[in-house]
């Protein structure tokens, strides 16, 4: 009788996921940093990026200063995923200002399904009846979690296709990083990115003239709250995931995203969800499941970051 094969190891079966889990706490946070600064969207988002870039630095220039892989080749990606980063902020922080957070969050979280075409129709990865099935059941989840809004505003107006602009530049963060990654630790990685995305949300503000000075205290304390906890914490967690997982598995599970602001919302901007939210939650869950189930069949290993 043969032996067992071994089981992967640790680091490779658990930390992806993990660092997913914390990724998605970290970025829950960010509709309601976006609604208690008193600045316009993108300049929110420009000092998010802007003081994450710096806090990093430190840090990237530690390891670079022992082993830099940064070249023309492999910085490629790192600026085209800053860039849709830049968009991506832009557009769902501004969107906020039009369209309820419940709408803005549900749909910037459509990335998964142009995740998922992009997938399919670029990379031409091959994905099972179950993995649809589990995307579809998550992505109806996620509509009953954020219902109340979302069915009171079934009208797309112009905060809606903002936030669905997001969805897509969103996806291609993901997809660009998924390719970054392969040859990118990941501080090196998402230094590149915040560099190359508050240079965007830069030229964005100058050009939408928004001024960069003069805001309150408490708004500044704002931004470097949402740079700690939503830029560092959570890109850097997502960025290490899409090092061991694909784009396509990754995206869907950050569905959980608008379930988690539900929870938070509750003691901090006291929003008590409603049982079609809790059932919501539940289906979305199971579509992350049935995702993750779908992917794990014959797949290949991952390569160490």
């Amino acid at each position: 009788m043969a032996n067992a094969a071994p089981s992967p190891p640790l680091r490779k079966s658990i930390f992806p996921y993990l660092a997913l889990a914390i990724g998605i706490l970290a970025l829950s946070f960010s509709a309601m940093f976006v609604r208690w600064a008193d600045a316009p969207g993108p300049i929110t988002g420009f000092y998010r990026i802007l003081f994450a870039a710096l806090i990093l630095l430190p840090f990237f220039a530690r390891r670079c200063a022992k082993q830099c892989t940064i070249n023309k080749t492999n910085v490629i990606f790192p600026i085209l995923g800053g860039l849709f980063s830049a968009l991506d902020l832009a557009t769902w922080n501004s969107s906020l200002n039009y369209t309820t957070a419940s709408n803005a969050t549900l749909l910037g979280n459509t990335a998964p399904l142009w995740v998922a075409l992009a997938a399919l129709l670029m990379f031409h990865e091959k994905l099972k009846k179950g993995f649809w099935f589990g995307l579809g059941l998550a992505l109806v989840g996620a509509a009953l979690v954020m219902g109340n809004d979302f069915f009171i505003h079934p009208k797309i107006g112009l905060g809606d296709l903002m936030a669905t602009a997001a969805g897509i530049f969103y996806a291609g963060y993901y997809l660009a990083t998924q390719r970054g990654r392969q040859h990118l630790d990941p501080i090196t990685y998402i230094w590149l990115v915040t560099v190359s995305a508050s240079v965007g949300l830069l030229v964005i503000n100058l050009a939408l003239g928004f001024t960069l000075t003069g805001y309150t205290t408490q708004t500044w304390l704002v931004f470097l709250a949402t740079a700690l906890v939503s830029q560092i914490i959570g890109y850097v967690a997502v960025s290490y995931a899409l090092g061991h997982l694909p784009a396509s598995v990754v995206a869907p599970t950050m569905i959980g995203q608008p379930v988690m602001t539900t929870i938070l919302a509750i003691p901090l901007l006291n929003e008590i969800p409603q049982p079609i939210q809790l059932l919501g939650g539940i289906a979305v869950l199971a579509g992350i499941y049935l995702v993750h189930q779908s992917h794990g069949r014959n797949q290949p290993g991952k390569l160490d970051a």
